[in-house]
């Protein structure tokens, strides 16, 4: 025999699937660090140095207004001195200075703020000659930031200056403000009162509900009148059509069935005509006679007859005179009306009880609104007062912000300080280069590296490898290229319907025909179908492949079975009031419960939750209900819980012929799917296989799948142009 080389074959193909199953990761690391690197070489800068100008003059706009025209006046003290040496001094105090460092949050190399020392060995402030201009400029190693510093410290001072010119306006300003918040509470305190009040007593407009009231007690009242004298009507012709037709209210529609039935009527007639002919004979004749004797024994026999024949009517044996039965059409007319005329008189009576309480209800409404009305004027009172004060204080607040903003600084800016040109620094693509080669190196890392701690299964070669049963079918994923509503999303799809019939139709075909040729000896005829975990899409697949079933011509019943978490009402948009649990403890019938929603494909649904689904699964009923439907349908499919911590699947196999195992990639991990595969071991349970749903084609090689990834993706593509034109 050759030796086989000592080495495993790189597989190429599985290295792109993890990288493309983790490409969020491996992108986000890779941005990261190329973003890092980029910083770090844009970091390393040569210093900068970036030049802005201040204009100081007097204010003279106050003089145009006739406010405040001694603010912003510049003067000095002596004539030797020089104002624009005092704003110099000015831009470099402290407060200016440790509002700009803070502002722009500067900080030195320990990440603790600048010193006000640092700050000015790089700040620098003169004075050009003949001019009322200050001249700033401010070096630093980042140009934007140089720039960023000279132009905050010039509106720093600015801002300063004009807060000094109109203090006073902003010491009114502020006593203002401080009354606003308290008179703005009363308001909303009078609102919240005013409101509440209104809520507690339901008032909308008190000025309209008192007429509205009296008028609606007096509408009443006539309708209380009305009703009444209807029933006393009523009444009257009940006990008169009671008092007709001779028979107690509480046995009128029981005589009333028993006199249409013909066997009952046909007794009745020849009873009648034996009384008669009685009645005839006995005045021309003796009562020994046999003809006397003989019709008297007639009768008794037609009454024991009529008596019989009532008790296999009504199911008792209630004695019910002859006499009660109407033979004609008169005393069932009568009993009609009888019962009319009591439906009648029992609304009559309802409608007087409920006008009456409306009655009760507005008097009392009547009585208590005067007083209602009083509390809501002394309410609004204090609210109109609470508003008129607040109104005042804002009025009062805009004069003086008006007046405030009319106080102008002594200087303004005239040159902004504009970012320097870069100059030559350090070789900023190599930098960038590294970065991004330890990105690549980094994102591919943390990529395997999730890959081998994630423990979901990923693939349909994993998903055969560790569960080792045959496989069946595998179902393609198309949920992302059909727009759906987040309640419709929940709701397991049907070919034809929602998804595209190719390919996924193909593959429900091809796994219904690896079903048919399963087993060559005994043809299979009820099948169970389970997944490990919930949300592996077993109602989908059951669905599904009952319609390809049905749509191959086959007699398919699909019994939704999980009677814990039932789905299959939802995706056939039935009713499940009535279904499995109802039909197993004799409720309703078998064929009230199970419903055709298409040709060839009957669905019956869960029917209410039962306490214990497991014990109505295993029991002899549920045998013998397994037993009619294969003999009554083609092929019989149930949909019940997954196998975690359930035994409902289990308890169905034994009397079907095998379970249909659903894997969802990317939903169940592997210590789930050992604890499932070892339980179906331990349990013996006959599994026919499995099917893989939910597969991306994407991560997959063709070698699974009985068509093309290019046929899956021009199908859906003409799906979604389908879905948006309708």
């Amino acid at each position: 025999m050759e030796s086989k080389p000592n080495f495993e074959e790189i597989d190429f193909q599985k290295y792109l699937l993890v990288l493309q199953r983790r490409w969020l990761t491996t992108v986000g690391i890779f941005v990261i660090a190329t973003t890092f690197a980029s910083l770090f070489a844009y970091s390393m800068k040569p210093s900068y140095r970036a030049d802005g100008s201040l204009l100081i003059r007097t204010n003279e706009t106050s003089s145009l207004t006739g406010l405040g025209e001694a603010i912003g006046r510049l003067e000095t003290l002596t004539t030797t001195n020089n104002p624009l040496e005092t704003q110099a001094k000015i831009v470099t105090s402290v407060p200016v200075l440790q509002e700009t460092i803070k502002t722009l949050n500067l900080t030195d190399n320990q990440g603790e703020l600048l010193r006000i020392q640092d700050f000015t060995q790089k700040l620098k402030i003169e004075n050009a000659k003949g001019t009322e201009i200050l001249q700033i400029s401010y070096t630093d190693r980042d140009p934007v930031l140089a720039a960023e510093v000279v132009n905050q410290l010039m509106k720093v001072y600015i801002k300063n200056n004009i807060e000094a010119n109109r203090a006073e306006a902003v010491s009114a300003r502020k006593f203002i403000g401080k009354e606003i918040p308290g008179t703005e509470a009363a308001v909303r305190e009078a609102e919240s009162n005013l409101r509440k009040f209104k809520e507690e007593n339901k008032i909308i407009a008190l000025e309209t509900e008192t007429p509205l009231a009296v008028e609606m007690i007096s509408t009443l009242e006539q309708q209380i009148s009305d009703a009444q004298a209807q029933f006393v009507n009523v009444n009257a012709r009940v006990q008169k059509l009671q008092y007709q037709a001779s028979i107690d209210s509480q046995q009128y529609v029981t005589f009333a069935s028993l006199s249409q039935i013909p066997g009952i009527q046909e007794v009745l007639t020849q009873l009648q005509e034996a009384q008669d002919q009685l009645a005839i004979e006995q005045t021309r004749l003796q009562p020994t006679h046999p003809t006397i004797i003989g019709l008297q024994e007639k009768i008794i026999g037609l009454k024991n007859l009529l008596q019989t024949r009532i008790d296999q009517s009504i199911g008792s044996n209630q004695q019910i005179s002859p006499e009660n039965l109407q033979i004609g059409a008169l005393r069932q007319t009568l009993i009609q009306d009888f019962a009319r005329a009591e439906t009648e008189r029992a609304g009559l009576a309802e409608q007087i009880t409920t006008l009456t309480n409306k009655w009760y209800a507005y008097k009392k409404r009547v009585n208590v609104l005067p007083r209602l009305e009083q509390t809501q004027r002394q309410l609004e009172r204090k609210l109109k007062a609470a508003q008129t004060t607040y109104e005042t204080l804002l009025t009062k607040l805009q004069e003086v912000q008006v007046a405030e903003n009319q106080n102008i600084g002594n200087a303004r800016i005239i040159s902004p300080a504009l970012v320097p040109d870069e100059s030559s620094g350090p070789r900023k693509l190599l930098i960038i280069g590294a970065g991004a080669v330890l990105g690549v190196m980094l994102a591919l890392i943390a990529a395997f590296t999730l890959d081998l701690v994630d423990s979901f299964v990923k693939t349909v070669k994993e998903a055969r490898e560790l569960f080792q049963y045959t496989l069946l079918g595998v179902i393609p994923s198309v949920g992302k290229n059909i727009k759906r509503s987040s309640v419709e999303q929940q709701i397991p799809r049907i070919i034809g319907r929602e998804i595209p019939l190719h390919p996924v139709g193909d593959a429900y075909q091809m796994l219904q025909a690896n079903l048919q040729f399963l087993n060559s000896d005994k043809k299979l005829k009820a099948i169970v179908v389970t997944s490990s975990v919930p949300k592996e899409g077993k109602s989908e697949v059951a669905a599904n492949l009952a319609v390809t079933m049905a749509q191959l011509g086959q007699r398919v019943l699909l019994v939704d079975a999980n009677m814990r978490h039932p789905m299959q009402h939802h995706i056939w948009q039935m009713t499940n009031a009535v279904g499995l649990s109802n039909v197993m403890v004799d409720q309703v019938a078998l064929n009230i419960a199970v419903q055709q929603v298409m040709p060839n494909l009957y669905v019956l649904p869960s029917g209410v939750v039962p306490p214990n689904s497991a014990a109505l699964l295993d029991s002899q009923r549920m045998a013998g209900l397994v037993g009619s439907f294969t003999q009554e349908y083609d092929f019989v499919i149930f949909d019940t819980p997954a196998l975690a911590g359930m035994l409902d699947a289990a308890l169905l196999n034994k009397l079907a012929d095998g379970i249909l195992l659903v894997v969802r990639p990317g939903v169940i991990n592997y210590d789930t799917a050992n604890a499932a595969k070892e339980f179906l071991r331990q349990s013996g349970q006959q599994v026919l296989g499995m099917v893989i749903n939910g597969v991306n084609i994407k991560r997959e090689p063709d070698s699974y799948f009985y068509y093309s990834k290019e046929s899956v993706e021009s199908n859906l593509s003409r799906k979604s142009l389908t879905v948006r034109s309708n």
